[in-house]
């Protein structure tokens, strides 16, 4: 017989202890059901002593709480649930490498570890601290409400390119094989505005500059209603001042505070007052001193009725004037 899915044993472990109370075994020592083996794994080599392992994000029923990395069976690295994705260094060069990955739950059952991905490191290269060139050409296109199709012109190195790293706000997200030249981004947040970016990587770890930036919004997901975005973000350029202008996401209610990042970082919440909420499109100026030439990205996240941040818009960038 099939293993209940958790949601289902962390339901009868409730009902049992309200409907006996007396029963001292009733609690977290009831919950013996694993969650399910991690799935979409895959290792590729990103340097002759490094490969990097990602897998997909457990469903929430699961109940994950964490992922152990194991390397041709002996256990590597322990992840906290929000990381699916992880260097493992230190290794040979021109040597093939097994991974497995299972994940654990908060009453400590683990997974069964899935089907292995496997990976060879590329030789040694001596001496070299030349990167490669930036990837030429980015496109991207979504698929759906949580997925995006990313693709690269190849990028040239003097010894090989072994790996190219996508980055989105700044983090890489994922890893592919010097061979491809597209991957499926998945996970991501429906009705959001996302940018990405693609870098070369070489056997030394060296790393390209950033590939041309691509703006891709994944469509909102009709059961879950609006997008939290704020829409048609625009930022127009005066000498000492940024004209910031955007559409009020559709949440219901009223949205009063925003939350402004310049280059990936937060630096300003700006707040309208009671009486002053702009309805539909809301404008904000901002002063700045910094130098002629400057060069800034900039996107805006709305502060939700339930408290929390909303979907990012798509991104902006400006050219400071004098």
């Amino acid at each position: 017989m099939t293993a209940p899915r958790r949601a289902g044993a962390v339901l009868s472990a409730l009902v049992l202890c309200l409907f006996a109370p007396a029963l001292t075994a009733c609690g977290a020592d009831e919950d013996t059901t694993p969650p399910h083996a991690p799935g979409g794994l895959t290792a590729r080599a990103g340097s002759a002593t490094s490969v990097h392992v990602m897998w997909e994000r457990a469903a929430p029923a699961d109940g994950v709480t964490g992922y152990q990395v194991f390397q041709d069976g002996r256990l590597v690295r322990e992840l906290p649930a929000e990381k699916t994705m992880v260097d493992v260094t230190g290794l040979t060069p021109q040597t093939a490498y097994a991974f497995t990955v299972r994940a654990r739950d908060a009453a400590g059952n683990h997974s069964a570890p899935g089907p292995a991905a496997r990976a060879t490191t590329p030789a040694a290269r001596a001496e070299d601290h030349l990167p490669p060139t930036a990837p030429p050409a980015t496109t991207g296109r979504a698929e759906g409400p949580r997925t995006v199709r990313l693709s690269w012109s190849p990028a040239t190195d003097d010894t090989g390119v072994t790996a190219y790293d996508v980055y989105q706000g700044g983090v890489r997200i994922h890893t592919a094989g010097a061979a491809e030249s597209s991957t499926t981004l998945t996970g991501l947040q429906p009705g959001t505005a996302y940018s990405f970016t693609v870098r070369a990587r070489d056997g030394s770890d060296n790393s390209s500059p950033d590939g041309p930036a691509v703006a891709v919004t994944t469509p909102a997901d009709p059961a879950q209603g609006p997008g939290t975005a704020p829409g048609a973000f625009t930022a127009a350029v005066s000498p000492g001042t940024v004209d910031l202008g955007w559409t009020a996401p559709d949440t219901g209610h009223e949205t009063s505070e925003y939350q402004l990042y310049v280059d990936d970082r937060p630096v300003t919440v700006i707040q309208f007052g009671a009486g002053a909420v702009p309805r539909g499109r809301a404008s904000y100026r901002l002063t700045t001193t910094e130098p002629a030439g400057t060069v800034w990205t900039l996107k805006l996240r709305a502060r939700l009725p339930d408290g929390n941040w909303g979907a990012f818009s798509e991104e902006r960038r400006i050219t400071l004037a004098g």
